[in-house]
């Protein structure tokens, strides 16, 4: 009898693993085909008949905020031990279940979502609480080009070049009062745009969560572009968290609000799945998530195989909140 190869996790191609939140989600999904069909028949997605993820996005024209600062200058202090990953496959492989549990067609779908007018509110335990506009914050926030990687919990991983400025800077607007120990980030809430939220067994809108800490350590960055351009819609247009030694997930997209508070907050895929989804979701490869192992990883387009480091390889600016 031959031998049976059992494939280690990040050999799987991607099209042939059953999607994380239909697998946990499986008895529901049953329940709400029903709404899912109806929505199919009712509503279209803005893009044409003949588009599709393989084919290039058109952006919208820049504002002038926008030409005024990109593409911005390059800080030297984030470096990478890796080649950047190519900006086609990085914007056809995105995880934003607001759309879609499909990698490859989140680019398509994610095209029907408005980027502009666009406001983030920030509020809860703040001396001043404010909301800013999405071009304001590019006209005053002092924006930077950072090369980062990005760690899935799937153990697939990119290296990119992210616009933005650090989540700091924006707190020093608001100045945190002393009561005030996490952060909590939320999405955007459109379902008839963004058709995965018509999965109404979810908790939606998606929300992360930070210790204030973590969300004022300086690796902590807001990004508003990546590749030396506005971001994409599926990369989290206009607005989106990078916590570079954390798994994925954690970097919310598209956000709207940001409140501090006095308590951990409950975020969606801790709600969701909290016995694999912790919420400090630290990049850890000894620690296994308990269907696969989280000892390598795979870089998305090339295939290169990594070891994977503790807090991502961004330990020497993170360790101490762990201490």
């Amino acid at each position: 009898m031959g031998l049976i190869k059992i494939p280690k996790p990040w050999e799987i191609v991607d099209r042939d693993v059953t999607p994380e939140s239909v697998y946990m989600n499986r008895r529901s999904v049953l329940k709400g085909m029903g709404v899912l069909g109806l929505y199919a028949i009712t509503h279209t997605v803005g893009c044409s008949p003949n588009s599709g993820a393989g084919n290039r996005v058109s952006e919208d024209p820049l504002s002038p905020a926008e030409k005024a600062v990109y593409p911005a200058k390059r800080n030297p202090r984030f470096t990478l031990d890796r080649r950047l990953t190519a900006e086609a496959i990085a914007a056809r492989f995105n995880n934003f279940y607001e759309f879609t549990d499909i990698k490859k067609d989140v680019e398509v779908h994610a095209r029907a979502l408005k980027t502009r007018p666009w406001t983030l509110e920030v509020s809860g335990h703040v001396q001043n609480p404010r909301t800013f506009d999405i071009d304001q914050l590019l006209k005053t926030m002092p924006l930077e080009e950072r090369l980062y990687r990005l760690r899935c919990v799937e153990a697939w991983a990119m290296a990119v070049p992210w616009t933005g400025f650090p989540l700091k800077k924006l707190l020093e607007q608001v100045q945190p009062l002393s009561k005030a120990t996490h952060v909590r980030f939320t999405s955007f809430y459109k379902p008839f745009t963004a058709q995965g939220q018509l999965a109404f067994w979810n908790p939606w809108p998606y929300a992360e969560g930070l210790t204030l800490k973590e969300a004022q350590n300086d690796l902590t960055f807001l990004a508003t572009g990546i590749y030396g351009h506005p971001l994409p819609r599926q990369h989290g247009a206009p607005i989106r968290l990078a916590v570079p030694w954390k798994y994925g997930f954690k970097s919310i997209k598209s956000i709207v609000k940001i409140e501090l508070l006095d308590y951990r907050p409950a975020t969606f895929w801790n709600t969701v799945q909290g016995l694999e989804y912790d919420f400090l979701a630290n990049v850890n490869p000894k620690i296994p998530h308990p269907r696969w192992s989280q000892a390598k990883e795979k870089m998305i387009g090339s295939g290169e195989i990594f070891p994977t480091q503790l807090f991502n390889g961004y330990g020497e600016w993170v360790n101490s909140l762990y201490a």
